[in-house]
């Protein structure tokens, strides 16, 4: 195995970095960052610098390929919003050094991180160098290449890799293989040719999960080809296989724009099943009644979601602030904003762009301001300039500053993190 030279200064760059970033956070705190608490602070950490830091502290004591990976995935996802990938790249390579290479799972999340930012050449790389690291190849590292190609939006290489890979290296493809397979026809907007791959399954006796169903579903759905949707759905039962909250959100997503009694008797139907409804379905649920006048039944719904055991996510707060502002209540509007930096889950800047020019139309200057100064904090630094040229298009920037400490921020005890 050899990297150029380039690759080799940056792998030296970035070490270098990392060890003085991992010594620093080891300085400013009394113990280790745990891996829970390391993930918690990535989601809030927008600075890929920081995000680095953080990850550095942790990245050579991980629990499993799982929480690796969902940590080195958010890493780079914020160096990638920078266009860093030079040091992406310089963060992957090093890990081949790690003496853990050799374990397939460990390299695996190296392949799938490529492919999360788009590197599908780098993801393609690692994998054809997996015989010089001593690594064996399964459908594991297969699936993660696979992936990678879906993530990097290339989906016509994959019924290619799947077509010459395993014959390649000698292993046999599993039911996730011939899921990926056929996300990457729906994805590329030829659910037609995912049902040819469905019945080659049945015909090789490989399991349909209700996942790949599921994905089957959502692209005939999204193609208008509902009675072709509701066949899978009934051919789905029909197989006896085990229907999951996320198949029946896919109905929901499909059925909420239309009338509220059809969303709501889905979601019995769920609950009726034993399936217990999540925030996605009941958002649904809101939003249809949203969409068609009835505010009132969705701040209920808004209102029960805890009562019903589901925790609110930044959706929820996006759709009903949104619906809110569109009925002109602005005040109340600004009330869930508030509760939505209390969980952590504040919006988009589209919905909060929304809700400022309607609290200043209402003259409601001071939660306007607030409102402001919490997500010029809270968003990633690329929107500061966005939100610069929000407060001067309402007339906010030339009193910027004379919110009371009180009121900046929305309030000292609501000021937490926002989950991205």
């Amino acid at each position: 195995m050899s990297f150029s030279i380039s690759t080799r200064h940056h792998i030296r760059r970035l070490s270098t970095a990392a060890t003085a970033a991992a010594t620093n956070a080891t300085e400013t705190t009394s113990s280790s960052l745990s891996i829970s608490k390391a993930k918690s602070k990535l989601r809030n950490e927008y600075d890929p610098d920081k995000a680095l830091e953080i990850y550095s502290s942790v990245s050579s004591h991980y629990t499993s390929p799982v929480t690796s990976r969902y940590a080195q995935e958010i890493t780079i996802r914020r160096l990638a919003k920078s266009r860093r990938f030079k040091d992406i790249e310089s963060l992957i390579e090093s890990h081949k050094n790690d003496p853990k290479i050799t374990q397939e799972p460990f390299l695996s999340t190296l392949i799938r991180s490529y492919g999360r930012v788009g590197m599908f050449e780098h993801a393609m790389r690692t994998y054809n160098q997996m015989g010089d690291l001593g690594t064996p190849r399964s459908a594991l590292s297969f699936n993660a290449l696979l992936s990678a190609c879906n993530h990097s939006k290339q989906f016509d290489k994959v019924p290619q890799l799947f077509d010459e890979m395993p014959k390649r290296y000698n292993f046999s493809p599993n039911k996730i293989s011939y899921g990926i397979l056929v996300k990457s026809y729906c994805d590329a907007g030829s659910p037609e040719k995912a049902l040819q791959i469905l019945r080659e399954m049945e015909e090789n006796d490989v399991e349909v999960t209700a996942v790949t169903f599921t994905t089957i579903i959502n692209a005939l759905y999204k193609k208008g080809e509902s009675a072709e949707a509701e066949k899978i759905w009934d051919k789905m039962i029909s197989k006896g296989c085990e229907l999951d909250v996320g198949a029946y959100n896919v109905r929901l997503m499909h059925e909420h724009g239309g009338k509220p009694e059809r969303v709501q008797a889905i979601i019995e139907e769920m609950a009726n099943s034993g399936l217990k409804p999540d925030a996605i379905s009941y958002n649904y649920l809101m939003t249809c009644y949203c969409k068609n006048g009835m505010i009132d039944e969705a701040k209920k719904v808004y209102n029960d979601m805890e009562i019903n055991g589901c925790n609110k996510n930044a959706a929820t707060f996006r759709t009903f602030i949104y619906h809110l502002c569109r009925n002109g209540e602005y005040e109340k509007g600004y009330k869930v904003f508030k509760e939505s930096v209390k969980m952590n889950k504040i919006p988009d800047f589209n919905t909060l762009k929304y809700l400022v020019e309607g609290l200043v139309e209402k003259k409601m200057m001071r939660e306007a301001k607030g409102l402001i100064r919490t997500v010029r904090k809270k968003f990633p630094p690329d929107t500061l300039k966005a939100w610069r040229e929000v407060e001067e298009g309402v007339g906010l920037a030339s009193a910027g500053d004379d919110v009371s400490s009180k009121d900046d921020n929305v309030s000292s005890k609501d000021d937490d993190e926002t989950k991205t």
